[in-house]
């Protein structure tokens, strides 16, 4: 995609969005302050109080999960953070203490500095404030069907990283057994994989839906596993364990991929290691897998969790010069 062309998308979501929660009408959901107001109240608010204070919505509410920043009800500090101009950050304080929303103290710390906070009058408009936004919102999922909401979320969370340049954090992935439709992500996901990174051709995609559909065909209960891999509740990894049909003590360890988002958190070893002791507790004696050479980090994986390579054989498969390689461990 052109930049030019992603430039175009951005500007017109944010058309859409601002039209959509109303932040172009004249004040902030049908309330007495303007955006820029109310993200004033909400800094002051929930700095002066170290935190999110129970009474005023806590992190449940909507302007608390967008609005966030650090502690400390400073007037510099809310300009600087908002990125505020500080003449029109103090004609928006005058107005709030005559309005008696905002009182003034010294930092105990240090007597230079003063501090803001809300009055009663001022807590209960910001109240009034979270509530407003936190309807507004609901009403615009509302017509989502439950199906979708995952969708929406993921989709929010990834923009978010993307945009902000997040570091990656170091949280494990959870794994879930397989349900209705994962099969079918596999395959998409394994098939985009490596027609990306390999230019492997559609041969692949034929191949890995054909190992989909045998494995939910012949499931067998206690002999065979799929584990699906989740950060923040989005799928980014599946391995399947499959009984061998002319070796009841012979398991194959199948279709191992991790998405490129979550590389790097160990969500590949973490794989690995659950199909191994699923399949002690299944009773297997061997488990074996089948890959190609140039999967240089899924073979260092195989290998740390004591796989050792029995045969190799070159072979031509999906449009490139290839060597397979059998592994196995014992069980």
């Amino acid at each position: 995609m052109e930049r030019s062309e992603l430039v175009g998308l951005i500007r017109n979501f944010n058309r859409f969005y601002t039209r959509t929660v109303g932040l172009l009408e004249e004040t902030l959901s049908q309330s007495a302050f303007t955006l820029t107001e109310a993200r004033v109240i909400f800094e002051i608010g929930h700095r002066a109080h170290g935190g999110f204070a129970p009474d005023i919505g806590g992190e449940r509410g909507f302007l608390a999960r967008t609005f966030r920043i650090h502690v400390g009800a400073v007037a510099s500090d809310i300009a600087r953070d908002l990125r505020l101009d500080p003449a029109y950050l103090t004609r928006i304080l005058k107005k709030f203490a005559a309005a008696n929303l905002v009182e003034m103290s010294a930092d105990p710390a240090d007597g230079r500095r003063r501090m803001l906070s809300l009055t009663r009058q001022g807590r209960a408009a910001l109240a009034g404030l979270q509530a407003a936004a936190d309807r507004d919102i609901g009403r615009l999922v509302e017509p989502l069907p439950d199906a979708s909401l995952p969708d929406l979320a993921g989709a929010l969370r990834k923009v978010t990283s993307l945009l902000a340049q997040e570091v990656p954090d170091k949280r494990r992935a959870v794994l879930r057994p397989h349900r209705a439709g994962d099969i079918g992500w596999v395959v998409q996901r394994q098939a985009l994989l490596y027609t990306r990174e390999f230019g492997w051709t559609m041969e692949f995609e034929a191949l890995v839906a054909e190992i989909g559909a045998k494995f939910l065909r012949n499931f067998l209960e206690g002999r065979d596993y799929c584990w699906i891999a989740e950060l923040d509740g989005e799928p980014v990894g599946a391995i399947f364990l499959v009984h061998d049909e002319s070796d009841p003590d012979r398991a194959r360890l199948r279709m191992l991929h991790v998405e490129a988002s979550a590389r790097g958190r160990g969500v590949g070893s973490m794989l690995v290691e659950a199909c191994i002791d699923k399949a002690r507790a299944f009773g297997y004696r061997r488990l074996e897998l089948w890959t190609n050479d140039i999967l240089h980090e899924a073979r260092r994986i195989y290998e740390r969790a004591g796989f050792r390579l029995l045969a190799e054989e070159p072979h031509h498969s999906f449009g490139k010069d290839l060597v397979g390689q059998t592994w196995e461990l014992q069980l």
